[in-house]
């Protein structure tokens, strides 16, 4: 099974390079969001049941296991956040018209 979605990407703008900035942005923005609400929860619960201080956060170091475990959810959700990218490099490959990486810098910094 694919997990390339199906149909057109959406548009917010006129400029295509512009809607990948939107569509990268908007998939972190809902990434934070899920995250915050996720940690606040458990930290609060953790916190109510008196098993967790705060400075036990902070000074936490995680051993092998947990920073292999990070860099493969790392890696996962860059390449989540990053979708439209690996998607207009798909078109390319496929023999599509993309622009030039410095047409794309040059097109964001006059949006």
């Amino acid at each position: 099974m694919s997990a390339k979605a199906k149909g057109k990407r959406p548009h917010f703008t006129d400029n295509p390079q512009v809607d990948s900035l939107v569509a990268m942005v908007m998939a972190l923005a809902g990434e934070v969001a899920v995250l915050h609400e996720r940690q606040d929860t458990i930290e609060r619960l953790l916190t109510r049941a008196g098993t967790l201080d705060q400075s036990e956060i902070e000074a936490y170091e995680p051993d092998e296991a947990a920073q292999d475990a990070r860099e493969d959810w790392r890696a996962a959700f860059l390449d989540r956040v990053l979708w439209v990218v690996r998607a207009n490099l798909d078109e390319a490959a496929a023999g599509e018209t993309v622009e030039s990486y410095a047409d794309v810098v040059e097109a964001l910094s006059k949006s």
